[in-house]
């Protein structure tokens, strides 16, 4: 009886966690994860970043991974070495940018793995792109690039040397309006 306690325990907890099926579509993704739509649309009302922003921008960053992380780099294919990047969660926030959110919007239990702290998290993170660097908050290409580059990066237009990044922040631009799209067929069926 104990070990099935034991084992149920850590289904449901890996249950909880775990991405949406359908992650390409926004629609099922909020009827799977029936809170996230309320924690999201949170962050619009908080930060003004439409909802398929700050989702395009999380799908690109985690695919809703709640403990996303980057790839481990291996020595002679055997040892595991240090990661490259602090970047975790659904948000892949770097520890000192989740610091400076934690220290000014996010609060000390914020939490990189929890689905409405990130959303918050992309929001602020957007809202100072627009503050510092004029990006209009539906502009989802650019707001990537500040996003990935930091907000000195994008001043030094760091994101023009990197084709693959200008690449990706066309397919998050792309992401956010089949994104917007789902959102409202998504509103149409339920009224």
């Amino acid at each position: 009886m104990k070990k099935l306690l034991i084992f149920s325990l850590f289904a449901l907890t890996a249950c909880a966690t775990m991405p949406p099926q359908n992650s390409d579509d926004l629609c099922a993704t909020f009827t799977e994860k029936d809170e996230w739509y309320d924690e999201a649309r949170k962050s619009y009302q908080k930060w003004g970043v439409p909802v398929p922003v700050l989702m395009a921008i999380m799908h690109q960053e985690s695919h809703f991974v709640a403990d996303a992380q980057p790839p481990r780099p291996w020595i002679l294919g055997i040892i595991p070495w240090f990661r490259d990047s602090s970047a975790y969660g659904y948000a892949q926030a770097k520890d000192e940018t989740w610091d400076d959110y934690q220290d000014s919007a996010g609060g000390s239990w914020a939490d990189r793995a929890e689905f409405a702290d990130s959303a918050d998290f992309i929001g602020w993170y957007c809202h100072i792109s627009h503050t510092k660097l004029h990006i209009a908050k539906g502009d989802a290409k650019n707001l990537y690039l500040a996003y990935h580059e930091g907000h000195s990066g994008y001043q030094r237009k760091t994101y023009l040397r990197k084709a693959w990044l200008r690449r990706i922040a066309d397919k998050v631009a792309g992401k956010a309006i089949q994104f917007q799209k789902q959102l409202y067929q998504c509103k149409m069926r339920t009224g």
